[in-house]
């Protein structure tokens, strides 16, 4: 009866060893890259301060400086625009390939162009989301990130000494190495576990993040969310002006924060909308509008979802460290960090083993 479970537990603990030294670095390093990421607005506006000191004109101003934008030959394939805040008073455009352009609120000037192949902040963001290799990496950190909750839960299981030594059984130890690193690995890994649990188990949710919200809407028996209606694309000058005033008098309490332009298959406009109480920066709800007559077709108000549609919009907030102010995007800071303290002592805990026969045979 006690060999079966004996034989589970060596091999469980082959597994998590194995795992933990080879897709487990590859783990540490993406963690590590979300760590650095949680200040990529800070870092990028201190190394270009002129873009964040620049004045915010009134919306018309803005569809004026749009227009200028949309005209010139790099607005003929753009997909969608960031409008300017009070924070970074400037638009800013994804070009195709990852590259991301910054013009002039109001006259639409282009005044920074940044290179995914030569930009540090966007090669990081870019590893980080798709290890720098498109669809393929993202499928890829999906998997990397289940195997770093495998690992979690199997180390718990791995260290349970029974309820009544739990907390004993954490004391750190100095000597010998084996016991050191053991120690170590185990007191962080268990006093931080519910922090890896809500990072890790966030991100992997990034990964799925179409089946994860369709999952919690049939969960909780919620309709599917509607879709933006199609209309014929404008076949006069679209004026942003009246476009960008019409959706401010559709949702006055809300903070227009991107368009996504008209295409080929339909020439609606989705004007993105951060409500009062919504987490995501961005903002989750919408608005529709034909641009030729800057008429709101409908929209679409994130704050009136059910709880599975709440839950689904909260996970890359909590994840992004959007919301709980700088305490929490400290704490999600050093919780990036812990992936690679464990891969490094669980390292030196497995160098210790392997070197201590050596020892006894001298």
């Amino acid at each position: 009866m006690t060999v079966r479970p004996r034989r589970f537990r060596a091999w469980l603990k082959t597994l998590h060893l194995w795992l933990g030294l080879t897709l487990g670095l590859l783990l540490a390093l993406v963690t590590l890259s979300g760590s650095v990421l949680l200040f990529e607005e800070p870092l990028f506006v201190g190394s270009h301060p002129a873009l964040a000191h620049r004045p915010l004109p009134d919306l018309a101003i803005q569809g004026r400086g749009l227009s200028a934008i949309l005209a010139s030959p790099a607005g003929k394939g753009m997909r969608g625009v960031s409008l300017p805040d009070a924070e970074f008073p400037v638009w800013e455009a994804q070009e195709r390939g990852g590259n991301r352009a910054y013009y002039d609120a109001g006259t639409g000037e282009l005044l920074l162009k940044r290179k995914l192949d030569g930009d540090p902040l966007l090669m990081l963001l870019d590893w980080h989301t798709h290890l720098l290799t498109g669809e393929v990496g993202e499928t890829v950190l999906g998997v990397v990130a289940f195997t770093g909750l495998f690992m979690l839960f199997s180390g718990v299981w791995l260290y349970w000494p029974g309820r009544q030594r739990a907390i004993r059984h954490l004391k750190p130890h100095t000597n010998p190495p084996t016991l050191r690193w053991a120690s170590f690995h185990r007191a962080v890994g268990i006093v931080a576990l519910p922090l890896l649990i809500v990072m890790i188990g966030t991100g992997t949710t990034m990964a799925y993040r179409g089946a994860v919200r369709n999952g919690l809407a049939a969960a909780f028996s919620e309709p599917a969310r509607p879709k933006p209606p199609k209309v014929a694309p404008a076949s006069v000058s679209i004026d942003w002006a009246r476009v960008l005033v019409a959706a401010q008098a559709a949702a006055p309490d809300a903070v227009i924060t991107r368009l996504i332009l008209p295409s080929k298959e339909s020439g609606t406009v989705v004007a993105r909308i951060r409500r009062p109480g919504e987490w995501n920066r961005a903002g989750r709800s919408s608005l529709w509008i034909d641009p030729a007559t800057a008429t709101v077709l409908g929209g679409d108000d994130a704050t009136k979802l059910g709880p599975g549609g709440r839950l689904a919009n909260a996970l890359f907030p909590i994840h992004s460290a959007a919301v709980g102010g700088w305490l929490w995007r400290v704490v999600a800071c050093f919780t990036g960090l812990l992936p690679m303290f464990l891969l490094v002592t669980g390292f030196l805990f497995w160098r210790a083993r392997q070197r201590r026969p050596k020892a006894r045979d001298r």
